[in-house]
């Protein structure tokens, strides 16, 4: 009888803890993604270790193909020139770009064709354009003037300038940015990947006629989402600045974004950072893009700062759940939230049209709103987000 009273005591010491440590309320939240899974050590390096680096200078209309692992160096000033990698499936290559200019007119300047993953490390400013509609090799489509078709890693300490009549860079895997600085004007995408965008911290600068960032995978739910956990981005597009298919996490950075929309994707989980979000249509928008999630943005902490234009415009929209734990949001606008499903404010601080606000507004007729509504729950159990676990592990950095 004894042993039984003191686990019950146990038991309900247990139970105590847990109510003084998350809040009546309170939507248990774990980050999407983890950092620590995301970047290896050598994608933070910010300088290649050129002690046994194969040096290249180009020259006009010749072309330079790398076919083993090792450290290149390139340089020089050419037309019509394309770096072609095609080496082996276990092989890693590492192109440094000290002083590189090359302009082509319908071809990648750097195209990937194969290797275990290439690294692109800018170590003197370099400039690379293409000029007109890119060409086809084979039935690849090539549409970037950096087109990967492997995981690819761009870091550095100097300015990348990128100049392009489509996409400026184009990866078929998981991309990565950890350091440098990227200038890139493009008349579609200015950085799209198929699987992942990972930003550790560099600056951007993109000009784009479509989306700035754009991750789309159309075979896996799971893939297409985009990780920002530092660096400056700015960004101007003519749709969205922030586009995925299945989930955004902002865990840190300085992003000011101008576009049609802000931010897009089915998951939008902003955990940190400054965010200045000017947009013509909806701020953020989570919207049904992927069956891995349920559309829902959530805010946990960051500050927030959301301007509309005039018209049938959302601050933050969501065609299911809005969260909010934390973190400054501050919308103006016409309309500041619309939501289908429920709204949880649990914490943080919210401004509608320079007034602090206790509930969550809902722009939508006939929506569901209120501090603490229920039907999250599905999220964060066996269900959409519970079911993402696994895929997440298996998609992290190599």
């Amino acid at each position: 009888m004894k042993q039984l009273t003191r686990m019950t005591a146990l038991v309900l010491s247990a139970i105590l803890a847990i109510f003084l440590i998350i809040p009546s309320g309170m939507a248990a939240s774990a980050p999407l993604y983890s950092a620590d899974s995301l970047f290896t050590d050598r994608d933070l390096k910010q300088e290649a270790d050129l002690s046994e680096a194969v040096r290249y200078t180009v020259a006009d209309g010749q072309d330079i193909r790398i076919t083993s692992a090792g450290v290149y160096v390139l340089s020089g000033e050419a037309s019509g020139v394309t770096v072609v990698v095609e080496a082996g499936t276990e092989d890693r290559v590492q192109l440094v770009l000290q002083g590189l200019t090359v302009t082509n007119r319908n071809f990648p300047v750097i195209y990937v064709k194969s290797a275990d993953k290439v690294f692109i490390t800018t170590a003197a400013d370099s400039t690379l354009s293409v000029t007109e509609t890119f060409a086809s090799d084979g039935d690849t489509h090539t549409d970037g003037v950096i087109f990967s078709r492997t995981d690819l890693t761009l870091n550095g300490t100097a300015v990348l300038n990128l100049s392009s009549a489509e996409n400026g860079i184009a990866g078929k895997d998981d991309l990565k940015i950890t350091g440098g600085t990227y200038v890139i004007r493009a008349g579609s995408k200015a950085v799209e990947a198929n699987d992942s965008i990972r930003i550790a911290g560099g600056t951007l600068q993109l000009t784009a006629g479509t989306d700035g960032l754009h991750a789309e995978n159309s075979d896996d739910p799971v893939k297409g989402y985009i990780y920002i956990g530092g660096g400056n981005l700015t960004v101007s597009a003519g749709d969205d600045a922030v586009h995925a298919q299945s989930a955004v996490q902002v865990d840190g950075g300085t992003l000011s974004l101008t576009g049609a929309e802000g931010i897009e994707a089915t998951y939008i989980q902003l955990n940190g950072g400054t965010l200045s979000i000017q947009a013509s249509d909806d701020g953020i928008n989570a919207a049904r893009k992927s069956s891995a999630y349920t559309p829902t943005v959530e805010i946990n902490d960051g500050e927030i700062t959301v301007a509309m234009g005039g018209g049938d415009t959302d601050g933050i929209d969501s065609n299911g759940n809005i969260i909010v734990n934390g973190g400054t949001v501050n919308v103006t606008g016409n309309s500041s939230f619309d939501y289908d499903g429920t709204a949880q404010f649990n914490g943080g601080t919210i401004i509608v049209n320079g007034q602090q606000v206790s509930s969550i507004p809902n722009q939508m007729m006939g929506g569901r709103g209120g501090n603490f509504g229920g039907g999250f729950g599905g999220n964060y159990g066996g269900g959409d987000r519970g079911g993402f676990g696994g895929g997440r592990r298996g998609n992290g950095g190599r």
